[in-house]
């Protein structure tokens, strides 16, 4: 009989203790409830509208009033023995932490969505600090976590630390050089949101669409993305054109390869055709007074020809193409440089380079004023009496062969 009472005792104890809790996690839901359902809901039209973290932050911050009536209103469940309420209190101490430590990395999240909302932004990007002031909050609240799960002080277990700082180094190294190639780029302005670069070693070549602590993403102009380590900023070398973007203007420099064989001196008839260009004209004038000066002054009468200065085709089509780059609308003329020079003959002919600045930085459209120029160029050399280098083809040896046999 005494059995009996006792079994039916202990089965009392325990269902008061199952009730108890029971109770205790309906208090804890319910208030749950009324936190993110009903108050941050009123709420919600106060908060910033633009983006759903501040919700999360503040959701998570909400998580904690619950745990607290957990951890707290533990002790006032009857019949619950101590060791299963001290376990209760541990995990529900862990989890508030771990709630806190949650909402402030949402809420650094948040103040970058907002801090990316203004113009100087793309300049000083702040994403990779918070990043960092995020594993520090993360790493200071694993610490307290494990701390308060195994009832003893933080301060045994970061007296631990100093052993281990080896291996902390070792695990966090990616870590730490990326904070300080974060803060080389930022503090020199090497980088921003936006840039066209390329960097020929990790295979980059278009716009920066993020800069993060780790990683800086770079979508290139075949839409794929690259992602560099960003202490490989600093360690290797890579090409930023924003100032040529700033410039406002964007370099044109390519040769065309000019016969050899057709540069010769022009005659008095080929230059009074010539001055019928309007873009030359007055260089013909000039040319033409300044050489004539020049022969009176230094040679003699009866002078070989062969002795007296003359004005040659390239030279012509030289300053015709200046003239013509200096001449187009689309040419900037903002004092960038602006020539058309004459390189070193090689078996391809001589190269005649023209250098300006189109007066746009449009990938498509800056093509398209380079074209154009070109376009031009190349149609006006026959009137030069020049002829552009083109190596033979196989149809080139055939008319050379059935011209060599005909009699």
């Amino acid at each position: 009989m005494n059995d009996l009472v006792t079994a039916f005792d202990e089965q009392t104890l325990w269902a008061q203790s199952l009730i108890g809790l029971m109770l205790l996690v309906l208090a804890a839901l319910t208030v749950n409830f009324l936190l993110k359902k009903v108050i941050l809901r009123a709420a919600a039209p106060f908060l910033d509208r633009q983006t759903d973290t501040a919700d999360k932050a503040a959701a998570l911050f909400a998580t904690v009033v619950p745990l607290l009536i957990v951890s707290r209103g533990i002790e006032f469940v009857p019949n619950l023995p101590e060791g299963v309420a001290i376990v209760i209190t541990n995990v529900a101490e862990g989890l508030i932490v771990l709630s806190i430590a949650m909402a402030m990395v949402k809420a650094l999240s948040y103040a970058n969505e907002v801090y990316e909302r203004r113009p100087m932004a793309k300049n000083r990007p702040i994403k990779g600090y918070l990043q960092v002031l995020k594993i520090v909050v993360l790493c200071g609240a694993a610490v307290i976590v494990i701390s308060v799960l195994i009832g003893e002080s933080p301060l045994i277990l970061l007296s631990g630390l100093g052993a281990m700082a080896a291996v902390v180094l070792l695990v966090f190294k990616d870590t730490i050089l990326s904070l300080v190639a974060s803060v080389q780029l930022s503090t020199n302005d090497m980088l921003r949101v936006g840039d066209w670069i390329r960097m020929p070693s990790m295979n980059a070549d278009g716009d920066v669409i993020d800069i993060a602590l780790h990683t800086v993403k770079v979508q290139n102009f075949d839409k794929t993305i690259t992602t560099i380590p960003t202490h490989r900023l600093i360690s290797d070398a890579f090409i930023n054109w924003r100032g040529m973007t700033d410039s406002g203007g964007r370099r044109i420099k390519r040769a065309i390869h000019l016969d050899q064989n057709t540069i010769r001196f022009l005659s008095g008839e080929e230059i009074e055709r010539l001055s019928r260009f309007r873009l030359i004209k007055p260089y013909l004038e000039a040319k033409r007074r300044e050489i004539e000066e020049w022969n009176a002054r230094n040679l003699a009468e009866g002078d070989d020809l062969v002795n007296a200065r003359r004005i040659t085709n390239i030279g012509t089509l030289r300053a015709y193409a200046v003239a013509y780059m200096k001449d187009h609308p689309r040419v900037s003329d903002r004092g960038f440089t602006l020539m058309a020079r004459q390189l070193a003959p090689t078996p391809q002919g001589v190269p005649l380079e023209l250098y300006c600045f189109a007066a746009s930085t449009e990938w498509p459209v800056y093509e398209a004023i380079q074209s154009d120029i070109f376009d031009h160029i190349l149609a006006i050399i026959p009137e030069f009496g020049l002829r552009v280098f083109q190596e033979p083809s196989g149809r080139d040896l055939v008319e050379a062969l059935r011209e060599g046999g005909e009699p």
